[in-house]
């Protein structure tokens, strides 16, 4: 069992990261600017994902500590809603700093630490917002596109040192970023799922405890969509009435 980093630990998918990894026998180390332990994290630590700094300082404490880092998970991320033409550059860059610099300052420091210690696994939860468009989210969507891109050149850099990076995309989440979406809304959204129900984070975290196990050993640079179904559906046009028969 290893010794692994949760960012965004405090809550959500974090805290649910947190107590399924213990629960499997790794040491787990949960990492959040919130305060609070999750349920099953051996330790907590300050950690704000936009500061280079503030990784440099969780990774050595944790190799101190523990004497080496199994495992990343770069959990932490913000929804940011607006469109193109609303969202100002401020905000744009807010959430490109949590979502992607964050991932990127996250790998950044812990394979620096990895490679002194034989390698180990790297897990981004980027989103299926990661694999099409999504109106009025406009910067959530491109810092998901973007953690995709980033775990596939990791993975090919990092691969020779023996650190494994994959990525994580959920769908909807029970205790996810998008709980204030109204309700209509989020039925009639959830009626076109083919599991026809939200994910529970325990299920997101099932998915990110195998790539970081050696059960998934020989995957690198791959995406394990977790979202019920929902990037399956193409759209198609209504069914059209048959043809009146010639006379």
């Amino acid at each position: 069992m290893g010794v692994l980093l949760i960012s965004g630990a405090a809550g959500g998918i974090g805290a649910a990261l947190c107590e399924s990894l213990a629960r499997r026998g790794h040491t787990v180390v949960g990492g959040d600017i919130a305060p609070g332990r999750p349920p099953g994290a051996a330790a907590t630590m300050h950690l704000d994902v936009t500061d280079a700094g503030s990784w440099a300082q969780v990774v050595a404490a944790v190799g101190e500590r523990y004497g080496r880092l199994d495992g990343l998970v770069n959990n932490a991320g913000v929804l940011g809603v607006g469109s193109l033409l609303d969202l100002s550059p401020a905000d744009f860059d807010a959430v490109c700093a949590v979502n992607q610099r964050g991932c990127f300052l996250g790998m950044r420091a812990a394979a620096a630490s990895m490679r002194h210690t034989g390698g180990g696994s790297i897990v981004n939860l980027s989103s299926v917002a990661g694999l099409g468009g999504s109106a009025d989210l406009f910067a959530y969507t491109t810092t998901k596109w973007a953690v995709r891109g980033m775990t596939r050149s990791a993975a090919l850099e990092l691969g020779p040192l023996g650190i494994r990076v994959n990525a994580v995309l959920p769908g909807t989440v029970a205790a996810g970023l998008a709980d204030g979406v109204d309700d209509q809304a989020r039925a009639e959204f959830f009626e076109r799922l083919p599991l026809g129900r939200k994910a529970h984070p325990v299920e997101i975290a099932d998915a990110v405890a195998y790539l970081l196990g050696p059960e998934s050993s020989y995957l690198t640079g791959t995406d394990l969509v977790v979202d019920g179904g929902l990037s399956a559906r193409v759209p198609m046009p209504p069914r059209l009435s048959p043809p009146e028969p010639a006379c």
